[in-house]
């Protein structure tokens, strides 16, 4: 079940972001994420102050969260997205982690179908997201799910240096996954 997240959730995203950083750090993951810089409490305390902090919840254990929104980061003006969306219709995923321990079950799938259904409740049909270039599990993810990328960008991201930005979009039509 993916939830909009409350406080008590707060301790375990945390944890899904450490155990993703030891990952990186042990060179088991390709995230541009980086342990101290981003994605750390702040963000998800950020993201559930917001209202924009959500959860997949299996028999009572958190394995993933994610922030979805209309923000875009600035970088994304500097990409070559298909569509002049206004910004209105335009729903972003950010930060989706999924606990390492439950990778390659399909709840990075699952969050971004029920990111896809957000959108059209929400009546934003233009969805962008992003990764790190080197985050080729992610990328594979999202292409198989049918997003397109739109090219990359070097840029400073969440207090990171040097990342290179990877825009990915998708535009749903009705009757569409």
């Amino acid at each position: 079940m993916i939830r909009k997240a409350v406080s008590e959730d707060l301790d375990r995203v945390e944890e899904i972001y450490n155990e993703i950083h030891t990952a990186t750090e042990q060179g088991r993951l390709p995230t541009a994420w980086r342990r101290g810089s981003y994605p750390t409490r702040r963000d998800a305390e950020a993201a559930l102050a917001a209202g924009e902090l959500y959860v997949l919840e299996e028999t009572g254990r958190i394995l993933a969260a994610a922030r979805i929104n209309q923000t875009q980061d600035p970088a994304y003006a500097r990409l070559a997205w298909a569509a002049e969306a206004p910004p209105e219709q335009v729903l972003v995923l950010h930060t989706l982690a999924v606990s390492t321990g439950a990778a390659g079950r399909g709840l990075g799938t699952s969050f971004v179908r029920f990111y896809e259904g957000e959108a059209r409740r929400r009546g934003c049909p233009f969805l962008r997201m992003d990764t790190s270039s080197g985050n080729f599990r992610a990328l594979a993810l999202y292409r198989r799910l049918g997003y397109r990328e739109v090219g990359s960008v070097l840029c400073r991201f969440n207090g990171l240096p040097d990342v290179e930005l990877v825009g990915l979009e998708k535009t749903l039509t009705e009757g569409a996954p």
